[in-house]
């Protein structure tokens, strides 16, 4: 046997290095250490071993055809605020199978609330009835039959809409052309107040208040008879609830009929 030693055995510039030919065996004795790049051939690597992928055993030099799962999407809820009575909560998204498991989850104790009833509308759209009554805002859980799911962020506030306290009805009656001086209008948990119907008095104004209050002010004009306006005023909350009452002002001609009641 041959032997030759060398510490390095470099190729001309651009070419590569062979070690033996085809049907040669070249050894590497134990201990030693080849470094280096080989490629082999998936034929060589059969009945050598197998790994496993996604739980399938796979034969070193084999294939394997791997099914990819789908996973359901949420985009977004409508309404997205809650009162504590059940309310239908339509989820949209993609992938839904039917029917998935829907929960909601408290973003700050991790109490699990489960839908009250789940109705599939398509892959898109599924419709959730909660019935909550702890406030707060909740992450939504969204498990298709097969066990694939998805976790949104908190996208659900539970909160209870403006509660009027001003009652309903009269605000008083006034002499015509006259000042109604402040009248305040509350409603629990208000952050704004509109006129959503009917018709104030011209000369009167309704000023909107951010923090559960808002007044009417001004002087009375434009009515010539005894004339009763009615309208309807909109409080609504920060999670965008609202909550409607209607009240009337009621302006008189006459010296009989100049005294306010309220």
């Amino acid at each position: 046997m041959s032997e030759v030693k060398v510490n390095k055995i470099s190729p001309r510039s651009g070419t590569g290095v062979q070690l033996g030919d085809s049907g040669d065996t070249i050894t590497i004795p134990a201990g030693a250490t080849l470094t280096g790049t080989q490629n082999i051939a998936n034929t060589s690597l059969v009945g050598s071993g197998q790994i496993t992928i996604n739980g399938t055993a796979v034969a070193l030099g084999g294939s394997i055809t791997l099914v990819t799962e789908t996973r359901p999407t949420v985009s977004g809820i409508s309404p997205s605020a809650i009162e504590n009575t059940q309310t239908a909560v339509t989820i949209s998204g993609g992938n839904f199978v039917s029917v998935p498991l829907v929960t909601a989850i408290n973003s700050t104790t991790g109490a699990l609330i489960s839908a009250d009833e789940v109705s599939f509308s398509s892959a898109s759209s599924i419709v959730a009835k909660f019935t909550i009554s702890v406030d707060g805002t909740y992450l939504l859980y969204v498990e298709n039959p097969d066990g694939n799911a998805v976790q949104t962020s908190a996208i659900l506030t539970v909160s209870d809409a403006p509660a009027w306290q001003t009652s309903a009805g009269t605000l008083g009656t006034f002499a015509g052309g006259s000042s109604i001086g402040t009248i305040t209008l509350t409603a629990t948990d208000s952050v704004s107040m509109a006129k959503t119907s009917g018709s104030l008095p011209g000369g009167i104004t309704l000023n909107s208040g951010a923090s559960g209050s808002s007044t009417l002010t001004g002087t009375e004009s434009g009515a010539t008879q005894d004339t009763t306006y009615t309208f309807t005023i909109t409080a609504t909350d920060a999670q965008g609830q609202t909550a409607n009452r209607e009240f009337t002002l009621t302006f008189t001609f006459g010296t009989e009929n100049s005294m306010q009641f309220n």
